[in-house]
This record gives structure tokens, sequence and C-alpha cells, in this order.
């Protein structure tokens, strides 16, 4: 694979505007995204900036991974947010120990189905590890099927937490999660 995985860098929020705002057009974004294409459109650039300060390399609260293309296109991006064990976590769910939360996750159409989204998620794992999460999760809307096929196939599995995001109750999001690994086991 012919890919470059790395940490987004501060300077570099137009990029991940742009992406980011790509992103939010695909077709399952209505349910993939806690945010719409307009109301994201419309922020202005202090807020990109800002956004893409808290979790650009060096930051120790989150951190943006970015997968480049063969010609340095951006093609994909994954974002880790570390949570404390104690509080609450943005949805409203209790946070039972140190965990890292995996969101906006993003491959262009072109690029799916080529394991770019299982190398993402290492790094932002890595990522995690190394800051002494025990366990990585995230939430995917029940109908979002392609999104659970590459999760789990990631090696993420559903730990039976359920919550609602949106106006729907009937909507539910799934958590699913990756326990940290033993590093005495010989895996």
């Amino acid at each position: 694979m012919s890919y470059k995985v790395r940490s987004l860098h501060a300077d570099e929020w137009p990029r991940a505007k742009a992406l980011r705002l790509e992103a939010l057009r695909d077709p399952v974004a209505s349910i993939a995204f806690m945010e719409t294409y307009e109301s994201a459109a419309a922020e202005p650039d202090s807020f990109w900036q800002g956004r893409a300060e808290r979790s650009a390399a060096g930051a120790s609260g989150a951190q943006q991974i970015i997968a480049e293309g063969p010609d340095g296109e951006w093609v994909g991006t994954v974002t880790v947010l570390m949570e404390e064990a104690g509080s609450t976590d943005w949805a409203g769910l209790p946070v039972e120990r140190l965990q890292g939360h995996l969101v906006g996750v993003y491959v262009q159409p072109g690029h799916r189905g080529i394991g770019l989204t299982e190398v993402l998620f290492d790094a932002g794992l890595e990522w995690a590890w190394a800051r002494g999460a025990e366990r990585v999760r995230l939430l995917v809307h029940e109908d979002n099927a392609r999104a659970l096929r590459a999760y789990r196939r990631a090696g993420f599995t559903e730990t039976g937490v359920t919550t609602t995001l949106g106006p729907d109750p009937g909507e539910r999001e799934l958590e699913l999660a990756v326990e940290r690994p033993d590093p005495e086991s010989d895996g």
C-alpha cells in the first residue's frame, strides 16, 4: 500500500476542513456524523484552526490521523479523543476508565475496501495506548452496515452499550470497543 498515515499538523487546518466537508457530503453522513455539512460549512476559519490545534501532532487530549494517497492527496482520516475515568463523554455516557474514543472516521470511496480504515485505526490505537488508554471505543449507528463491517474487521466488538444521539429515540448508536493488549501476552 503506497499510503502515508500520520498526525495532522495544526497549520494544515484548511485541508482538514476540506476533508471534513467532503465527508459530510457522503451518502451515509446523516447517520455517520453528528453534524451536517451546512452547519460545518458555516463555521468561521477560527473554528477550524482551533479544532486542528486541539487534535494536531503534540496534542495530548486528541489526535487527528490523516491518510495521504500516492500523490499526497488526503484520502482518509480518524480522530482519537482521550476520555478520563470518572467523567462523562460528549454523548452523556459515563467514562469508567481511561479510554480513547474514535470519531470522524472517513475514507474516500475510491480508497475503501483496501484496508486503509484498519491502518488508520492501528495508528489511532497506537496513539491511545501510548497515553495509557485501557480501551478504545467508538459509536456507530445501528443502520450503518458498511461501517459496522469495517469496525468488526478492525477488531472492534459490540459492548452491549447503546445510546440515542439524534432527535429520533428509535435510532440507536452501538458502542464497539477493543481492549488494550496485555503487554505480558505473546500476541
